[in-house]
């Protein structure tokens, strides 16, 4: 079993920064991606930025430029630095494994942690 914990939101003004951290915790062996997806109130889950194990990035159009995601393979750890944040990244903000080796054993289910809640406001 894989569990995801995240840390890291809080509440900031617009134009802040955040460091969200993701570790994921089990008998793992490799993660294939891992990244952050959010859900602001009354819409859908998004993508917001997604890391391969050999560093490969994908970001939302509305990341790119503001946010970076990177990971510690070692420490099957992803981490998302937020900066100039806006009041519409407010959400919760979601940490997913996707593709977990556990022991000898290929997982392809995706896991989400429970997620940590980012407010941006004055």
């Amino acid at each position: 079993q894989v569990q995801l914990a995240e840390s890291g939101g809080g509440l900031v003004q617009p134009g802040g920064s955040l460091r969200l951290s993701c570790a994921a915790s089990g008998n793992i062996l490799s993660i294939n991606v891992m990244g952050w997806h959010r859900q602001a109130p009354g819409k859908e889950r998004e993508l917001v930025a997604v890391e391969t194990r050999t560093g490969s990035t994908n970001y939302a159009d509305s990341a790119k430029g503001r946010f970076s995601i990177s990971r510690d393979n070692a420490k099957n750890t992803v981490y998302l630095q937020m900066n100039d944040l806006k009041p519409e990244d407010t959400a919760i903000y979601y940490c997913i494994a996707n593709g977990v080796t556990i022991g000898s054993l290929f997982d392809a289910r995706p896991y989400w942690g429970k997620g940590t809640l980012v407010t941006v406001s004055a």
